[in-house]
């Protein structure tokens, strides 16, 4: 399983969407469940994900398992992970990101590492 970064560009408190993938490749027939973690953002949580700046700053964002981003993506199998079933070959997942607007964060560059679990 391998992620990749989703780069939100500048935040002028108007919501920001942007997208990033994982990709997964599992034995055909093998049921997986991907999920993520509340990233790394002082007070995170699957629901409400922090990046932090450099200066103590933090912005809210959340990810999303849909392009309607109606449904978070977190990690517990069942509720809110994404299942799949293995091809055999690799098997790309679109990750849906927001940042919420009207936020009034300090000026900076901000980041989060948030961690992929693949459950087979």
């Amino acid at each position: 399983v391998v992620g990749s970064a989703i780069a939100f560009g500048a935040y002028t408190q108007t919501v920001v969407n942007q997208s990033g993938s994982i990709t997964v490749l599992c034995t055909n027939g093998t049921t997986y469940n991907v999920g993520l973690d509340a990233g790394t953002g002082s007070g995170s949580s699957v629901t409400t994900r922090k990046m932090s700046a450099t200066g103590g700053g933090t912005l809210n964002y959340a990810l999303y398992r849909d392009s309607g981003r109606t449904n978070n993506w977190g990690s517990t199998i069942g509720t809110d992970t994404q299942a799949g079933t293995g091809t055999g070959l690799l098997q790309t997942l679109t990750v849906y990101g927001q940042i919420p607007a009207s936020q009034t964060p300090l000026a900076g560059a901000y980041s989060d590492t948030v961690t992929v679990t693949l459950t087979y």
